[in-house]
């Protein structure tokens, strides 16, 4: 597999501004830093758009 290919199949873990948290398989513009890190997407527990941020955690 190409890398490109594998960048397409990568999940990102986000929450919307309601507090639900799901993956994704595409967060639009991850590297536009400048736009800071939220996004709309619909978020499929609310069933709205919402603003969505990637969620951080920590491994134990």
């Amino acid at each position: 597999m190409g890398k490109g290919l594998l960048d397409l199949m990568e999940r990102t873990v986000v929450r919307c501004a309601d507090g639900h948290v799901f993956t994704t398989a595409s967060f639009p513009m991850q590297q536009a830093e400048r736009l800071g890190p939220g996004r709309l997407l619909r978020c499929p527990r609310c069933a709205r758009l919402r603003s969505v941020v990637p969620v951080s955690y920590q491994k134990r």
